[in-house]
């Protein structure tokens, strides 16, 4: 025994629990009035009292006067107040930083996508720049650094999310277990956490994008880099060792045998990615002048659509690879959905491709889709693991 008091049952947990409801009703329903809040949440009209006048003294909520009456006293109209603070979505990608600013609904405030000079690419530079714009866009909607609640950071790399260190990033300059979550709360005063870019981009699809309503389902990314975000259950699955989900290392069948090594780019990912597929293209002698022209990888499967035999070829080699990776993840994991993302996997071309790849096996294969937030699903994915947490802290600080 401990000697420690339990909360169970008492006032305060009770109080707790209480207004962590009545805000959740209110973020649901939207405006309404008290009356309303007794009858969704169960709750006596006397304890609705109490919480909201608790919440509203806290902030959280907002009293927006009398509704209409439907013959007796106008009942007062409450709402959750979602510029109670703001939270940080930060993505770091091998080229640049992107960041995006919301209010508490997720709804988007400021916003900026800023290059990154990779002669200034160590994780103290980085952290610096992202504190710099952050500050901009900040002062920009004239919010104080204060409003800054929390901020989820994605990178393209191992995380480990429980300590917030980079295991390693070789795009950038000295990235190899880097403490990015304390360098960033240091910097920018607020909470911070910080996971793997395909994770985030699968809570975003979760969140609001092509996988809403979602429990168990896989989000594949595929561009210069690739890897696969895992949800089970309703969360994000990383593993025991954070690597879960990184299937750029998967052995290609009569490509290699090599052992995986965290600092160099995966087999499969060598052959998927953008620069895998435009080498492709490249390949051999030029026997049409439109080989000029192709700069992405998406051009290959635009002109694939056109008929091009060279691009056709390409896209046949490539989505035969693609769907032996998602018969063996929907044989292993089952999920109800697969979704494709990034500027390769996120193409119809590819998709219809991938299906009619599909169409003979005789196991249970997930509905594979395309994505729907392109490339947003990442800072979205941040921005709402952030919410909850930052609603939280300001729950306990208003009861304390």
């Amino acid at each position: 025994m401990t000697g420690k008091s339990i909360l169970i049952g008492r006032p305060p947990l009770i109080r707790q629990t209480n207004a962590e409801m009545l805000l959740r009703l209110l973020r649901e329903l939207g405006p309404c009035s008290k009356a309303d809040l007794v009858r969704a949440s169960g709750l006596s009209a006397p304890s609705v009292t109490n919480v909201i006048g608790t919440l509203i003294s806290a902030g959280l909520v907002e009293a927006l006067g009398e509704g209409d009456s439907t013959g007796g006293r106008p009942p007062d109209i409450v709402s959750f107040n979602a510029h109670r603070g703001c939270i940080a979505g930060v993505e770091i990608t091998r080229d640049a930083i992107r960041i995006l600013v919301t209010d508490l609904n997720a709804d988007k405030l400021a916003h900026c996508n800023v290059a990154i000079d990779k002669s200034m690419s160590t994780p103290e530079q980085i952290c610096q720049q992202v504190g710099k714009e952050l500050r901009r866009l900040l002062r920009m909607k004239k919010l104080s650094k204060v409003r800054l609640l929390r901020a989820t950071v994605g990178v393209p790399a191992i995380v480990n999310v429980d300590e917030g260190t980079v295991l390693a990033f070789t795009a950038l300059q000295n990235w190899s277990h880097i403490p990015l979550g304390t360098m960033l709360s240091r910097e920018l005063q607020c909470p911070v956490l910080v996971d793997n870019d395909t994770n985030l981009g699968a809570a975003g699809e979760r969140h609001s994008g092509a996988a809403v309503g979602e429990t168990n389902f896989v989000f594949i990314t595929i561009e210069e880099g690739v890897g696969a975000g895992i949800f089970l259950n309703g969360n994000i699955y990383r593993g025991s060792q954070w690597s879960a989900g990184e299937i750029g290392y998967l052995r290609v069948p009569s490509i290699s045998r090599e052992h995986p090594a965290i600092h160099k780019y995966g087999k499969l990912e060598a052959a998927l990615s953008t620069s895998g597929i435009l080498k492709s293209w490249h390949s051999g002698r030029s026997v049409s002048k439109i080989r000029h022209s192709v700069n992405r990888a998406a051009d290959v499967w635009d002109l694939a659509d056109t008929g091009n035999v060279k691009a056709k070829r390409i896209l046949r080699q490539r989505a035969m690879i693609l769907t032996d990776v998602i018969l063996d993840l929907a044989l292993i994991l089952n999920p109800n959905l697969i979704l494709l993302g990034g500027e390769v996997g996120n193409h119809p071309v590819l998709l219809k491709e991938v299906t009619q790849l599909l169409e003979g096996s005789e196991f249970a294969v997930a509905r594979v889709a395309l994505g729907g937030l392109g490339n947003s699903a990442v800072l979205r994915g941040a921005v709402s693991l952030a919410i909850e947490p930052a609603i939280l802290d300001l729950l306990r600080s208003a009861g304390r």
